[in-house]
């Protein structure tokens, strides 16, 4: 094998190593990556310009990177910033459809013989009150995590919380899916009760595969990097 093929066996073994170590959205880890991959070939290229040779240049290279270890902690810690956004803008864009869905199940009966149980109308309410929390929670974990956050350090326990908050939210969105898909049953108009569910459904969905993203991210070691990589 010729230097030029070490060279590239040793850069794409450490970017494979990195990347099985990372957690985070699919997107943010990709461009993570790319930017190290492209950061460890721009590193070997001013080396071997110098007259280095290019297997030494590589190693040069990755020893003025780091370990893999040694960079996984602070890489990880900008992931789970990001699965954390993910997940808040979730549940920030699915929140107000929890809502909808129980104004639909509320207003659709009020001219029918048949009406809502007062245990339903209670469990509405509330399930919307959750839905409002969760909404502001994660509109909030998306103003200190944003571009004017930048150079500001996020609480350590912020990926936690939206985590749970998320999964909360999910968590909703399933009991009201099941109370609506009842409530189609019973009710004379039934397809907007079903469709609500539906809406319901896909809520849960979206949330819920997130939220479960976000906390395992959130138990991951890591430490507070010196410059933020992907927030914006």
């Amino acid at each position: 094998m010729n230097a030029t093929g070490r060279q590239t066996d040793l850069i794409g073994e450490y970017v494979a190593a990195l990347t099985a170590a990372l957690h985070g959205p699919a997107r943010a880890k990709a461009r993570m990556i790319e930017e190290i991959r492209d950061g460890l070939t721009d590193a070997t290229a001013a080396h071997t310009g110098e007259g280095m040779p290019y297997e030494r240049a590589a190693h040069q290279a990755v020893r003025d990177f780091g370990t893999v270890d040694e960079l996984v902690p602070s890489c990880q810690r900008e992931l789970t910033i990001a699965q954390a956004r993910h997940t808040a803008r979730a549940v920030a864009l699915t929140a107000p459809f929890l809502i909808a869905c129980w104004y639909l199940a509320w207003t659709t009966d009020q001219d029918q013989a048949w009406q809502l149980p007062r245990t339903a109308q209670l469990l509405a309410v509330h399930l919307a009150g959750v839905a409002t929390v969760a909404a502001l929670l994660a509109a909030t974990t998306l103003a200190a995590t944003g571009a004017l956050a930048r150079r500001l350090p996020t609480p350590h326990r912020l990926p936690l919380v939206v985590a749970w908050t998320g999964t909360t939210a999910s968590a909703a969105m399933a009991v009201t899916t099941l109370a609506l898909a009842t409530a189609s049953a019973l009710a004379t108009n039934w397809p907007l009760l079903a469709f609500a569910g539906v809406l319901a459904a896909a809520s849960h969905a979206a949330v819920a595969a997130s939220a479960r993203a976000c906390r395992h991210c959130a138990h991951l070691p890591t430490t507070q990097p010196a410059v933020s990589w992907l927030r914006g």
